[in-house]
């Protein structure tokens, strides 16, 4: 088909292009088990219309996924999410998350590779779908924080108690959010960043 010159180019959207004061962008990983809020973290404090790879999910995940404690979640990622937030007027974070099934796990190394740091989310009703992720992390080098998405309903333990379930050592930050606010799931990344910024600086003295 040839080019008509009258018809205008296709590009990215106004709202999708970088602020001019960009001087460094970095990735941030998402992560933790099924179910956990992942999709829902990035959707939230996404400043521009997030990619995301969720399915239906359909009668050839029973007796595969296990859907105890999120019986009602009807739809499932299936690769990837993708989003971003303009931190200040220089730096800018794009948001990866990672599909929590046991069986899309194969997609994790591509999603992980040149991450600057992650978040892992974690349930209170099922604290032990959060070790995967973490150990992902950690074998290929990520520093992470974990943040406690607070579910209606579930259980609250004080942070001690989940520190000693979930095994943290006492320098990743443990926090609670909401990941459907914009505002919660932005302190979560902030404390990343903070945490970032601590740990490099204790490398450097």
């Amino acid at each position: 088909m040839d080019c008509n010159d009258s018809e205008p180019l296709i590009g990215p959207r106004h709202e999708d292009l970088l602020p001019a004061s960009t001087e460094r962008s970095v990735k941030v990983v998402v992560a933790g088990g099924f179910g956990v809020g992942k999709t829902t973290m990035v959707r939230s404090v996404s400043e521009i219309r997030p990619l995301t790879t969720e399915e239906t999910m359909t009668q050839a995940g029973v007796g595969v996924d296990d859907l105890s404690g999120v019986e009602r979640k009807t739809e499932t990622t299936v690769a990837m999410d993708f989003g971003r937030i303009t931190l200040d007027d220089r730096l800018v974070l794009y948001l990866f998350g990672t599909p929590g099934q046991q069986r899309f796990w194969f997609l994790w190394n591509g999603v992980i590779a040149g991450a600057l740091g992650a978040v892992v989310l974690v349930d209170t009703r099922r604290l032990e779908d959060g070790f995967p992720a973490m150990d992902r992390l950690e074998q290929g080098g990520v520093p992470f924080v974990v943040a406690v998405n607070n579910f209606p309903g579930a259980p609250v333990y004080p942070a001690s108690d989940l520190r000693s379930a979930l095994d943290l050592p006492g320098h990743v930050p443990l926090v609670g959010c909401d990941a459907r606010r914009l505002d919660s799931s932005r302190d979560v990344l902030l404390t990343l960043m903070r945490h970032l910024y601590d740990s490099a600086t204790s490398e450097a003295l």
